[in-house]
């Protein structure tokens, strides 16, 4: 059962602690709104903001100054520096970066103290620094939930087991494992959607590469099988049902009408698989995987089957009746 979770935001602290090494950022001013929220990962450079108009500034951003905005606070008449000045930090937003580890003007680093703005500066220019803290961003503020199951990478398809605790999901990803498929997350299985149509699954913090296996307790897969056995973060592709063996329920033999699994909005492809004594579920998620990267490829088995079948009834002619065989 998928457990959503509250809207994401990311703090400037947060900010500045979790990617401020990799941004290349270091605090200047306005260290009193460190706890200041960003909830959306678009970036703004103030552009016209700085000449007065403030109809494009959005409140809650993160605004960035370049070389070209230095440069015009800089050789602005006081008045028009103020203004600009003035105008950005009406719009309340979430910091202020500076790029090309350049000094802001003085007036700047007082409205930011003033207006407990934080104030930060860059090394990047400033078309890398927008790419990188937006990646970050998005990484931090996409929608996410967590799921019980087990995700495993078949064949470089993300196979997400579901199933109720003791069908036998840790066991058939254990006999993948040692097929040679990789495990991405047992037990909690956390996820997230990156963009457009792109569901991400990851393990979750410590019990990440673990597995339990009823009679042999917790296992450390890395260790067992080596680093290659392992990953830590996978695209689903493909949800795997696993129920109990119903002897009066209706099972698809075909194929050919596809289910599908809602997560966070995205619909993906959904098997559901009867387990019953005999029946080798880890082969049949094994060649599942196959099939569902040969529809990927575009050749959905099932419908060409009943395709040909189609055509093999419509091309069929009856027999003509001949009277000398009754003779």
């Amino acid at each position: 059962m998928a457990a959503d979770r509250p809207a994401p935001a990311v703090s400037i602290e947060e900010l500045l602690r979790d990617a401020g090494a990799d941004l290349g950022l270091r605090l200047r001013a306005g260290q009193a709104g460190l706890g200041r929220i960003i909830s959306v990962p678009r970036i703004q450079k103030p552009g016209l903001a700085l000449a007065g108009y403030s109809e494009q500034l959005h409140r809650d951003r993160l605004q960035t100054l370049g070389a070209t905005e230095i440069e015009y606070l800089r050789a602005a008449d006081p008045a028009v520096r103020t203004l600009g000045i003035d105008t950005v930090m009406a719009a309340s937003p979430a910091c202020v970066v500076v790029t090309r580890d350049l000094e802001p003007p003085a007036e700047l680093v007082a409205a930011s103290d003033q207006h407990e703005v934080p104030l930060a500066i860059s090394r990047l220019g400033s078309a890398e620094f927008i790419a990188g803290v937006t990646q970050f961003l998005q990484g931090r503020l996409s929608p996410s939930t967590s799921i019980h199951g087990v995700l495993l990478d078949i064949l470089g398809i993300g196979v997400l087991l579901l199933g109720k605790s003791g069908i036998g999901k840790s066991e058939a990803a254990l006999d993948l494992v040692a097929r040679g498929h990789r495990l991405v997350a047992d037990d909690i299985v956390n996820i997230r959607r990156i963009g457009p149509k792109l569901i991400y699954g990851s393990g979750s913090g410590i019990i990440r590469h673990h597995m339990e296996i009823r009679g042999l307790g917790i296992i450390n897969i890395q260790d067992l099988f080596g680093i290659s056995a392992v990953r830590d973060v996978k695209k689903i592709e493909l949800v795997i049902e696993l129920s109990d063996w119903d002897q009066d329920a209706e099972y698809d033999r075909l194929g050919v009408d596809d289910e599908v699994y809602p997560i966070l909005g995205e619909i993906l492809p959904l098997l559901r698989v009867p387990v019953r004594p005999g029946r080798n579920v880890a082969t049949i998620i094994e060649v599942a995987a196959r099939n569902q990267l040969l529809k990927l490829m575009g050749h959905h088995s099932a419908r060409e089957f009943q395709d040909r079948l189609n055509q093999a009834i419509a091309d069929a002619r009856p027999r003509r009746f001949d009277a000398d065989l009754i003779e």
